[in-house]
């Protein structure tokens, strides 16, 4: 049997979590009903559009364009600021719920998820009517709508879901890609974002069907490894797996906001030092090596995407997390500004099991030797005794201004 996944999306969930909550309340209007925006202050750095109602897209509003032109466009706007307290506990709410039906559920943003629905699928005559009640169960249980996306593949669930809004179902199964993604603009196509679609232009493809029957040499001549994965997606290939782990076995990780977007390896290679001495850190305290290690990247545009890998030996070793950070991101980075990196690992392992050894390990970063090994358990040992940062990498230090 075919695989049947589903991606689930909240509908504009800021704007929408916040209509609901207002109602609850005793508001008169529905933000949802009104020309209306969930934003920060304009003089911030946050100042951006983060939600939008569906009058505010009549207006031209975008997801990510300044507030200022928002209100440009639309003099009358209502906004309102974001409440992320209140989001977490929709969000875990909306999970425990779907959870009532698989366990198989990858969240993979606060309002977002992927769920394997192979394994209850006959308990339906389809997957649609199984979609149809998990979507009006949602809506009559929280009072907000998602739009859910069914077919085999994580990425084709995901761009199914993007299709006509709100409060939808919809498939795009393997025999549906020519019909129904092929036409659409490439733009719309996951993970093309402005500077990928700016050079399949220059090259003439403007639909994600051309982008499928080019040549991929030459799209990867101009794209390179993001451009193979480009191709593949525009011909329906998705190979990656809903992953749901039990809460005990979710791993160690972090991640941080940038305090301005970074567009350079030389702005990220220095950010995930920082979460790999972290997250390494960490996993040496509890005892524990991690067998499988993720990156997450969120765009200045709040997309968010991620990608993982498994170790062949298990590691909490900072310097090799740092490497395999930076590799799984130049695999799926787009090139465009980012907002937020992390570093997160699974499947981890007690430090002192015994290893299975394999000689296949000439692309993995290698352990450092005994000298290294012994100088950062004197530094580890340092940071433990009088706090972390008492004693650093060079390269870790914050830089002081120049003089003028």
């Amino acid at each position: 049997m075919a695989p049947i996944i589903f991606h689930i999306d909240v509908n504009s969930a800021y704007l929408s979590w916040t209509a609901v909550e207002q109602l609850k309340n005793g508001a008169a209007v529905d933000l949802r009903e009104i020309p209306a925006i969930i934003g920060g202050d304009q003089k911030s750095r946050h100042g951006v559009v983060l939600a939008k109602s569906p009058a505010a897209k009549r207006y031209g509003i975008r997801t990510g364009e300044p507030v200022a032109n928002a209100f440009r466009k639309c003099p009358n706007l209502a906004m309102y600021p974001p409440d992320h307290k209140m989001y977490r506990e929709k969000s875990r709410r909306l999970m425990e719920y779907l959870r009532t039906f698989t366990k198989e559920i990858e969240q993979v943003s606060v309002d977002e998820c992927y769920m394997d629905f192979t394994g209850i699928a006959d308990r339906w005559n389809s997957p649609v009517d199984g979609a149809v009640e998990i979507k009006d169960g949602i809506k009559e249980r929280f009072g907000f709508t998602v739009n859910i996306g069914i077919s085999t593949n994580k990425l084709l669930a995901k761009m199914a879901s993007d299709f006509e809004k709100p409060d939808r179902i919809h498939t795009l199964y393997p025999e549906e890609i020519k019909e129904k993604m092929w036409p659409l603009p490439i733009g719309e196509l996951y993970m093309a974002g402005k500077s990928s679609e700016e050079v399949l232009k220059k090259l003439e493809i403007n639909t994600i069907g051309d982008l499928a029957q080019s040549d991929p040499r030459l799209i990867m001549l101009h794209l390179k490894s993001h451009g193979k994965m480009l191709w593949e997606f525009a011909n329906g290939i998705g190979t990656s797996v809903v992953q749901s782990e039990p809460d005990e076995a979710k791993g160690i990780g972090n991640s941080t906001t940038l305090s301005e977007d970074a567009a350079t390896m030389e702005e990220i290679r220095p950010v995930f030092e920082r979460l790999a001495q972290s997250v390494g850190g960490r996993l040496k305290k509890a005892g524990k090596k991690a067998g499988m290690v993720s990156m997450e990247i969120k765009y200045y545009d709040f997309r968010t995407v991620s990608h993982q890998i498994q170790m062949d030996k298990p590691t909490n070793d900072p310097e090799v997390l740092k490497e395999t950070a930076c590799s799984l991101f130049l695999e799926v980075w787009s090139g465009e500004p980012v907002r937020l990196l992390g570093i997160r690992t699974s499947k981890l392992t007690d430090e002192a099991a015994p290893e299975q050894l394999s000689i296949f390990d000439i692309e993995i970063p290698k352990e450092p030797d005994e000298k290294h090994k012994r100088l950062k358990k004197a530094m580890d040992e340092l940071n433990e005794r009088f706090g972390e940062g008492a004693v650093m990498k060079a390269s870790l230090m914050p830089k002081k201004p120049h003089n003028k």
